[in-house]
């Protein structure tokens, strides 16, 4: 079975949108990089390596932490990573798999 080669949209990802893509689409919300009604629906993965060069880009400015955001960042950095663990809880993601291996 072959991947797709256009991605489903965070609404629609896998694990309520708790992925790599999905994260990379929240912090671009947080950024302003784009709007929080894109959800990246049908975007190929040169469009979404375009989106993470631009998200890093941000995050560099601020050390890669969310410690380190100016308040407002970090006020939207909350709020859309909640709501978006309360919508995968209640897809039923758990995050068990993302943390699986700190047992080890």
């Amino acid at each position: 079975m072959s991947k797709p080669d256009r991605y489903v949209g965070v609404d629609k990802d896998i694990n309520g949108g708790m992925t790599t893509i999905g994260k990379i689409i929240r912090d671009a919300w947080v950024f302003g990089i784009i709007p929080e009604t894109e959800t990246c629906e049908g975007w190929n993965l040169a469009g979404i390596d375009a989106l993470l060069q631009k998200v890093n880009a941000e995050w560099d400015k601020y050390g890669c932490l969310v410690s380190q955001l100016p308040e407002p960042l970090a006020k939207r950095h909350k709020e859309i990573h909640d709501r978006a663990i309360q919508r995968a809880r209640a897809a039923g993601w758990s995050g068990e798999y993302e943390t699986a291996d700190e047992d080890e």
